[in-house]
């Protein structure tokens, strides 16, 4: 039986159990990262005593429930000790028949009868720096042989989230709206508070041209974000700054490139010779919303 609990009903030892034992486990959905990214807006559905779970991020429009994966999490789903398509397919069931969902994204070790549309994301995983090196593209390799006057007037540093934050305010693009760089910014700091983000800077004759923000987990590096001045977009600062993550980390960590669903970020991404993997998504408009909001209300369904 699938039981859907509120944030303060939530046992989190037994959550936190079957999200570390599952198959699919991702940091994504443990309970520090989902605090910062929903300020606690998210409950769980749990088959029978915490045997699967399924977080549920939502928002509150006038008081009604109505779900959609935060800022920089792009990953949740359900999480059991052996995947199986038909307890996924209870889940997907229970969501459909209980929320409004704008947006909400399983993850790629979630399997399906039905059919959902799908996104993609990119995963490098662990092995000898050498040999993940070897296998990048001809290409990738050409930008990471950075010319001799750069690589004399050039050196990386990890930086301070004030320093981050002034670059990332003056460099960010593809945010809709400017509350969502106030979100991105509060959530990056307090990952950096906790000791889980490192921010990691390209700079060039003393100036900052290319920034990214690598979380860590114990078992994953993700890149949840890459900021580049304009003016220094063909300098390779940022190919060069994921290369040395990925350098550090590769041999017991896997890399997670967090995205590559625009074409631009899946060639870049490319280059680094990724495994590329699936993830079902659910995306409704808000026109199908209104109207599946109308279809609750004449079912007698509240939130």
């Amino acid at each position: 039986m699938i039981r859907r609990l509120k944030y303060n009903e939530i046992d989190f030892k037994k959550y936190t159990d079957c999200l570390e034992r599952s198959e699919q486990r991702k940091y994504s959905a443990s309970k520090n990262f989902l605090d910062v990214t929903t300020n606690n807006l998210w409950e769980v559905l749990v088959l029978n005593n915490y045997e699967a779970v399924m977080p549920v991020p939502f928002i509150l429009k006038k008081g009604i429930k109505i779900v959609h994966n935060p800022l920089i999490c792009q990953q949740l789903g359900v999480f059991s000790h052996k995947d199986d398509k038909k307890i996924n397919e209870k889940f997907l069931h229970f969501l459909r028949k209980n929320y409004l969902v704008r947006a909400y994204h399983f993850n790629e070790t979630n399997s399906f009868d039905s059919k959902l549309k799908t996104k993609k994301n990119f995963l490098l995983y662990p092995d000898e720096y050498a040999k993940v090196f070897a296998r990048y593209s001809p290409k990738r390799k050409r930008k990471l042989r950075l010319d001799e006057e750069i690589i004399e007037n050039s050196e990386l540093k990890e930086i301070n989230y004030q320093e981050a934050e002034t670059f990332i305010k003056n460099n960010v693009i593809g945010l809709d709206k400017e509350n969502d760089t106030a979100t991105l910014l509060k959530t990056l700091e307090a990952f950096h508070v906790s000791k889980h983000l490192k921010f990691l800077a390209f700079y060039y004759h003393h100036e900052i041209t290319n920034m990214i923000a690598v979380y860590s987990d114990y078992d994953t590096i993700a890149l949840l974000g890459t900021f580049n001045d304009k003016k220094y977009i063909k300098m390779a600062g940022a190919s060069t700054l994921i290369d040395h993550a990925i350098k550090e980390n590769i041999e017991h960590c896997i890399f997670d490139f967090e995205g590559g669903n625009l074409p631009s970020i899946e060639e870049f991404f490319r280059g680094f010779r990724p495994a590329l993997k699936h993830y079902a998504v659910i995306e409704n408009s808000k026109k199908t919303l209104v109207k599946n909001f109308t279809g609750f209300l004449m079912r007698g369904k509240f939130f």
